[in-house]
């Protein structure tokens, strides 16, 4: 179970990585640094599935360990295969409903005046600061 839950966390910080660091090389290299609203929601809505998918295989392989060290008997019956699996499963799942939401929140909000963003990547706190109306429910999620 441990190799399983690094083989995932690999397989995210490969994926987290790719979501920023193309866009931020483009920008680099070029004059023009803009981004489109879909290109911008899609960046971020990866970013945060990913954010959050990555704390919460930390949190599984804390459980993990914890099982290990405390319970070594019971260890192959608590962490069988296939709980292992479905922990996996529900922490993507997770990270996915959780961008989701958060992105549906942020495209929802009426965008007016300068849309420069003063960031190298789309993230929620720099598009707040761009809406004209009132954040504090989308800053409470």
């Amino acid at each position: 179970p441990m190799y399983f839950l690094l083989a995932n966390l690999s397989f995210v910080d490969m994926c987290y990585s790719s979501t920023i660091t193309p866009k931020m090389l483009v920008d680099l290299l070029s004059e023009k640094k803009t981004i489109s609203f879909a290109g911008c929601f899609l960046q971020m809505y990866f970013f945060i599935a990913l954010a959050t998918t990555e704390c919460l295989l930390f949190g599984l392989m804390a459980y993990d360990r914890y099982v290990a060290i405390c319970n070594p008997l019971l260890y192959p019956v608590v962490m069988s295969r296939t709980t292992c699996l479905k922990m996996a499963a529900g922490a993507f799942t997770a990270g996915l409903l959780n961008s989701m939401v958060n992105t549906s929140y942020v495209s929802r909000l009426p965008f007016c005046g300068s849309n420069v963003i003063h960031h190298f990547f789309c993230d929620s706190p720099p598009l707040f600061k761009l809406s004209c109306s009132d954040t504090h429910l989308n800053e409470s999620i």
